[in-house]
């Protein structure tokens, strides 16, 4: 199984447009949660724990790939060494995306983290398959350090263990702010990242893909780029259509909705500081919207909605824009 679209798995919403998706069109599509959205103890996500997420997406479909996104130190709620999470992962997940950086800035001791975290997973499930490097917002790489990266995990891992590493993570250019991709795109560097990752013959895969036009995308597969990951986009388009029926029949609702995603605090990290949240409520919605979904106040406020085709239509959206993705890849 080899997707080419991975989605995060935003909300339970979401979650169940894309097994709907894959099973009405028989494609195959990856779920990438990260640990805060799903987590051995729970997350944002319909309050899931690893284990129930998985389950539950297998119980559904078999076009699903179920991959751990940034599993690590650091990338939980708390600051912690991942260990718990990376375990529990491993009894699940069909490929775990090992991802230190975010603590380990130094490039050997990320290199040995990377090794350290393989080599335990590999000795709980040997099934199991590892993604490796990580994404620009977190630890910048160029192409004779991506190149460096895996020859050093091939030297030290042993063959059948190595051999179960099969995508690698490169970076042309993307990054989030709020619901706008601002990374400038360079053609080069991604032709020559995929031709690295060629060489080792490693599936390639660039993270935040979000909010890229549909142009933009087919070049990036136009030049080699095997797959690639795409999250809050997907969460944005569900608050929008919330957010447009709030607007469009009760509007009253609008600043329930707006302080359940102030409170949150979840839009800080992708803003700047000189935003101002009064005179930007709509953005705050759009930008934190996703988060709230399972939160008992949203529930509420979710039950006064007077439109009983909500997720139908929450769904359809969804559908739409996978749709066009896929079409856009497969011109190709």
């Amino acid at each position: 199984m080899k997707p080419k679209i991975f989605i995060g798995p935003m909300s339970k919403n979401i979650v169940d447009a894309i097994i709907d998706y894959s099973n009405n069109n028989n494609v195959h599509i990856g779920l990438i949660p990260s640990r805060r959205q799903v987590e051995f103890d729970g997350g944002y996500v319909n309050n899931w724990t690893t284990q129930e997420f998985c389950d539950y997406v297998k119980s559904k479909t078999n076009n699903i790939l179920l991959v751990r996104d940034h599993s690590g130190p650091l990338q939980g709620y708390v600051e912690d060494d991942g260990l718990i999470s990376f375990i529990e992962d491993c009894k699940y997940f069909d490929i775990i995306h090992v991802d230190v950086w975010k603590k380990h800035k130094k490039y050997s001791d990320g290199l040995k983290a990377t090794i350290d975290f393989i080599k335990l997973g590999h000795t709980l499930n040997e099934n199991l398959e590892f993604e490796v490097g990580t994404e620009e917002a977190i630890r910048p790489t160029d192409v004779a350090e991506l190149y460096k990266l895996l020859t050093d995990l091939k030297l030290a891992l042993p063959e059948k263990i190595y051999s179960k590493i099969t995508y690698a993570v490169i970076q042309s250019g993307t990054a989030l702010k709020g619901n706008t991709n601002i990374g400038s795109f360079n053609q080069d560097r991604l032709i020559e990242m995929v031709k690295v990752v060629d060489k080792f013959k490693l599936i390639s895969k660039e993270h935040n893909g979000d909010y890229l036009t549909n142009e933009l995308v087919k070049s990036k597969f136009d030049n080699g780029l095997d797959c690639i990951n795409i999250g809050p986009e997907f969460g944005q388009i569900e608050t929008k259509v919330i957010l447009n029926e709030i607007k469009s029949n009760q509007p009253e609702l609008f600043d329930d909705f707006y302080q359940i995603c102030y409170d949150s605090k979840r839009w800080v990290k992708w803003v700047d500081e000189t935003f101002i949240p009064e005179d930007n409520k709509e953005e705050i919605i759009n930008i934190s919207g996703h988060y709230v979904l399972s939160e008992p106040k949203f529930l509420e406020l979710k039950n006064k909605l007077n439109y009983n085709n909500l997720d139908s239509e929450v769904q359809q959206a969804i559908h739409n824009r996978i749709d066009e993705l896929i079409k856009t890849i497969n011109e190709i």
